[in-house]
């Protein structure tokens, strides 16, 4: 092909070569970073953390969740981008380059602020951790631990009789307190970067649950996105593990760790007491996998409030453990995190527990 002729196409196509450009760019940058954790820590703790903060700064002016807006949206917007490109293709217009565009912006969006946190130095390097495979005993001892912090904290917890716990503030309020808690443990730990962040409440929390998601960050518009229909003593945990996600701990282990270190770092009795009850529950999950009689121990060793809180959580749960739209949410989630490099997908939640263990034993010691 001559020289003439290839900028002759160019020529033609001009408005497709910057579209193109840049998503060759990003495409080869996410490839990169999925081979490169310091590249990877580079971006995520640096110009990807300003990006992630300047659109939580932006949608924090909006008193409801744009992300959860544009999903019920989203059978609309489908048939309108279809019907576009379906006329896009009879017409010599502009319409395909516009979503062209659309789809550039969106790419490039997700790689320069989300996707490097997937493949940044693992979080027992970062936090300097001796993690690996846990025995019984160990995870019979960190229950422990927690189980003890969690009496402790019990008597500065409002409990209904019988039932569950009662947080004592809005959601504003906790929006607050989790961000002074992020500043109090970036103290400890500068590469944890911190900035204001608003928490969202779900509008259609209670349908929301039967797909079994707490809670959801959503990378395009840097809301942190809460189910309120599950009961209070989770509600800060999840926030927590959302904002975590916020700041850059895209795998779902260790933004549950990193919940768990901000959650701790509190001077909130309730905030203290949501994660370490919401940790002490990962712990003896895998306890009752190892030792079933070390499990009743430890449930009978915590406060009985404490134990009507499980209890009534449980109950709270019946309603919605099966069912069709939760299996449906988990297939699509374990999808999309094995497409990100999480080759254990939805089990990567429970894979916090390594983490946990070496944490709480080695800080006990």
């Amino acid at each position: 092909m001559s020289y003439t002729k290839l900028r002759n196409i160019l020529e033609q196509n001009k408005k497709y070569v910057i579209p193109a450009t840049v998503l060759t760019a990003c495409f080869i940058l996410h490839i990169t970073t999925r081979f490169s954790s310091s590249l990877s820590d580079f971006l995520t703790f640096g110009i990807s953390h300003y990006i992630r903060a300047s659109l939580s700064f932006i949608t924090s002016f909006v008193p409801f969740s744009l992300g959860e807006t544009v999903i019920i949206m989203l059978p609309v917007l489908l048939a309108l981008v279809i019907y576009i490109a379906i006329k896009g293709l009879h017409h010599d217009s502009k319409i395909i380059h516009v979503l062209i565009v659309i789809l550039t912006v969106m790419y490039s969006m997700f790689v320069l602020s989300f996707a490097p946190s997937y493949s940044t130095s693992t979080a027992d390097r970062l936090f300097d951790i001796q993690a690996g495979s846990v025995s019984a005993d160990e995870l019979y001892k960190s229950a422990l631990i927690l189980s003890g912090e969690i009496n402790e904290l019990a008597d500065d917890i409002s409990f209904k009789y019988g039932s569950n716990s009662v947080m004592p503030y809005d959601m504003d309020a906790l929006s607050d307190k989790l961000v002074s808690s992020y500043s109090a443990l970036g103290q400890k730990y500068p590469f944890v970067r911190n900035y204001r962040s608003r928490l969202k409440p779900i509008a259609l929390s209670k349908p929301m649950t039967y797909t079994h998601i707490s809670g959801v960050y959503t990378y395009y518009t840097g809301e942190t996105n809460i189910n309120t229909n599950f009961p209070d003593y989770t509600i800060p945990y999840t926030s927590a593990h959302e904002m975590a996600h916020g700041r850059g701990f895209a795998r779902e282990k260790e933004a549950n760790f990193v919940a768990f270190l901000a959650c701790s770092a509190s001077d909130d009795p309730y905030i203290r007491y949501s994660g370490k009850l919401s940790m002490l529950e990962y712990i003896t999950n895998a306890l009752y996998t190892a030792d079933p009689d070390l499990y009743r121990e430890v449930f009978y060793s915590l406060d009985i409030r404490v134990r009507c809180e499980l209890v009534s959580y449980s109950e709270f749960f019946d309603d919605y453990r099966d069912s069709a739209a939760s299996e449906i949410s988990s297939t699509v989630n374990d999808v999309y995190l094995k497409s990100q490099g999480q080759s254990e997908g939805e089990k990567s939640y429970g894979l916090v527990v390594d983490l946990a263990v070496a944490y709480i034993l080695d800080n006990r010691s």
